[in-house]
């Protein structure tokens, strides 16, 4: 009974925070809710693993108001619900400590928009069904509009403008899609759906098709897939590193759900509507590494240039998925995850460049030196090295996972030469940047401006995580491993939701 309720926990804890710091706290209101929030997200933090931990043996169901499935609300925690829950949890808290320190002062109620943030994302990764999905997408889309505008300004306005249009667009879509699917199935439990869908014929099958393509498209936008990325490299460049770094996980979202939905619903399982997405995803997939790489070689700004990073890592991560066996989303989880931390260090880190070097900021040009020039120099060659994939850091072991994952002639044909090619531009890319940020300086006394430790610590976090990666590679490997086997047998996770005794409320 105890391990169930760790199933809402991690979304019952941010929400109960930023209820709070939503209260009026006297005359320093912003201490109590700092405080709340680095509570909160520790204690998160603590839930995440000790839920890691209970669905070694077992998928915990949790059933709202003892309302069993299908017909009642569940949320589901599996071995992949509850990686997605932790990455997230590790992500949050060091994000927030940088946050802590001046960042949240430039807005107002940053503190519990994170919070909710939170609470949309966690929602996203436990729920068991469709309807929820799609409500919990909602509350992480609606604290995403106010957090990218943080802080204010021309161009973080305009790209929050294309951020909430496309969304929108994505949001009515998936509405469609799940009336769609519900008119065929009656259901809108994924694990019920899977059962329905399985057996559908004919042109019931061919409107469950339909259904499945439009969630497709839905996913693709939230992952940043090509050709819905255009929102992406904006947004992410435009917003402070705060947002940028939680927003590293907001992309995995989208590839969560197509994993979820795909395998579970549209996997191959799935009848009439096996393997749905099969072959869009690997060609998808491909030009979206084309085309991310030739944005990171072709970027002038730090900011800009992660943000094609992590659409370059949207690619790779989908391409790989592709591929169908299970050896290949053991490798792609291995990726999801350091790219996730490397990403969020490196949004952090552009800011601290930027501030540091004062009218030059993150543009990648010649400018003076940085208070903190070395600290922040030896930060930098440390995560370019992460995520170019240097050995035996964790980029190395997750691309080598990858390669080693494309089995067929013509995967190794295609895969293998994007992989190294893009690995390759990244380096050009990082080394042009590292060269100009800190060799080329301009001769005189170094900018004045430095930031509190914390702030680097935060960083620090991140990537001690990445290279935690590294030395304890074999117990992630198999752990993504136990995920992939269980994504590859659907029954198991049908059978805990539909044939659960738990009772909980």
């Amino acid at each position: 009974m105890l391990a169930n309720h760790l199933v809402i926990l991690p979304i019952l804890v941010p929400l109960m925070a930023a209820l709070l710091q939503l209260l009026p706290w006297g005359e320093n209101p912003q201490y109590y809710r700092r405080i709340i929030g680095i509570v909160a997200s520790s204690v998160t933090l603590i839930l995440a693993i000790l839920l890691v931990i209970s669905v070694q043996d077992q998928i915990l169901v949790y059933a709202l108001g003892s309302w069993q499935a299908p017909y009642g609300i569940v949320l589901v925690a599996d071995k992949l619900s509850a990686l997605m829950v932790a990455l997230t949890a590790v992500l949050a808290l060091p994000v927030l400590i940088f946050a802590c320190h001046g960042e949240d002062n430039l807005g107002s109620h940053f503190q519990a928009l994170y919070q909710f943030q939170v609470v949309g994302i966690m929602g996203a990764f436990l729920t068991g069904d469709l309807f929820n999905l799609f409500v919990f997408f909602e509350i992480l889309l609606i604290s995403s509009y106010a957090l990218l505008m943080h802080g204010g300004g021309k161009l973080k306005l305009r790209a929050t403008l294309h951020y909430v249009v496309l969304n929108l667009t994505g949001s009515a879509i998936f509405l469609i899609s799940l009336g769609v699917l519900y008119g065929i199935t009656g259901t809108l439990n994924m694990a019920d759906m899977a059962d329905k869908v399985a057996a559908l014929q004919g042109d019931d099958a061919a409107i469950a098709r339909a259904g499945g393509m439009l969630l497709f498209v839905v996913f693709a936008l939230k992952a940043a897939l090509l050709p819905l990325y255009f929102w992406l490299p904006q947004a992410y460049a435009n917003t402070t590193g705060t947002v940028a770094a939680l927003f590293a996980i907001m992309t995995k979202v989208g590839i969560y759900a197509i994993v979820r939905v795909f395998t579970l619903i549209f996997g191959a399982d799935g009848g009439e509507s096996a393997n749905l997405i099969q072959d869009w995803l690997w060609w998808l997939g491909l030009f979206t590494i084309l085309l991310g790489s030739a944005g990171v070689l072709g970027s002038r700004d730090l900011r800009l240039v992660v943000a094609y990073l992590v659409l370059v890592s949207v690619g790779t991560m989908l391409t790989t998925l592709s591929l169908g066996h299970t050896d290949a989303i053991s490798a792609m989880l291995f990726y999801l995850v350091h790219s996730t931390l490397v990403a969020g260090a490196l949004f952090l880190l552009a800011d601290l460049i930027a501030e540091q070097r004062g009218k030059t900021a993150s543009r990648i040009v010649k400018g003076r030196k940085m208070a903190q020039h070395n600290l922040l120099g030896a930060m930098f060659f440390l995560a370019a090295i992460t995520v170019i994939g240097i050995p035996p850091l964790s980029g190395f072991l997750s691309k080598l996972f990858i390669l080693e994952a494309a089995r067929t002639g013509a995967q190794v044909l295609l895969l293998w030469p994007l992989i190294l090619g893009a690995t390759f531009l990244m380096m050009i890319a990082l080394s042009r940047a590292g060269s100009r940020m800190f060799w080329h300086t301009f001769d005189g006394k170094p900018n004045e401006t430095a930031h509190p430790m914390w702030q680097h610590a935060a960083v620090m976090m991140l990537l001690v995580g990445a290279v935690a990666l590294t030395v304890f590679a074999n117990s992630v490997s198999q752990y993504t491993d136990a995920i992939a086997t269980q994504l590859a047998t659907p029954a198991e996770y049908i059978s805990a939701v539909l044939q659960t005794g738990g009772s909980n409320e």
